[in-house]
């Protein structure tokens, strides 16, 4: 019967803290366009093209290459 002693306070505890990030939340607006990200997965990203991999197999060799092969 004493752990309930314990438990009261802790439990308003969370619950004080609860609102207070809840009004946290909302006084930063963080609920201020909940559609926009429902709406986000509807439209294309625009991404970069993949970058290619250069390896060190170049079949034409540069102008810097040619002074190597003697």
């Amino acid at each position: 019967m004493s752990i309930i002693y314990v438990l009261i306070p802790i439990a308003i505890l969370f619950v004080m803290i609860g609102l207070a990030i809840f009004f946290w939340a909302v006084r930063s607006k963080q609920f201020e366009d909940l559609d926009k990200e429902g709406f986000s997965i509807l439209f294309d990203e625009q991404h970069a093209e993949p970058k290619t991999m250069k390896t060190d197999k170049d079949p034409s060799p540069g102008p810097d290459q040619d002074h190597n092969r003697q």
